[in-house]
C-alpha cells in the first residue's frame, strides 16, 4: 500500500514562509485527488487546498491567496506553499490521497507560527 509522509514544517516568525512536502512511496497519481488538511490543539481537522490528478486546485477562504498547492518534476510529491504565514496558521498539516479503493493519510507535520 502507498504511504504518504510530510516534511518541511517548523517553526517561522508572522509574514514568513514554509514549503511542505507530501512524498509518497507509489505513484501518486494513481490517486484521483490530493488534499491537504490541518489540525490546531483543541480544534478539529480543517480542509486547506486540494489538487486533482488533473492538476486542478482550490483552496479554503482562510488560506486562499496565501498558500499554493503544486507538483514538480519530483514524481510523486505534492507540495504546499505556506506564505504570510499568521500565528493562526499554526497546526499540525496533513496531507490525504484519495482513490475510489483507498483514502490514505500522512502522519503530519508540525507548523508553529509565532514571534
Amino acid at each position: 500500500q502507498v504511504q504518504l509522509v510530510e516534511s518541511g514544517g517548523g517553526l517561522v516568525q508572522p509574514g514568513g514562509s514554509l514549503r511542505l512536502s507530501c512524498a509518497a512511496s507509489g505513484s501518486i497519481r494513481n490517486f484521483n485527488l490530493v488534499d491537504w488538511y490541518r489540525q490546531a490543539p483543541g480544534k478539529q481537522r480543517e480542509w486547506v487546498a486540494r489538487m486533482t490528478s488533473g492538476g486542478v486546485t482550490s483552496y479554503a477562504d482562510s488560506v486562499k491567496g496565501r498558500f499554493t498547492v503544486s507538483r514538480d518534476n519530483v514524481p510523486n510529491t505534492i507540495y504546499l506553499q505556506l506564505n504570510s504565514l499568521k500565528p493562526e496558521d499554526t497546526a499540525v498539516y496533513y496531507c490525504n490521497a484519495v482513490s475510489p479503493s483507498s483514502n490514505i493519510w500522512g502522519q503530519g507535520t508540525q507548523v508553529t507560527v509565532s514571534s
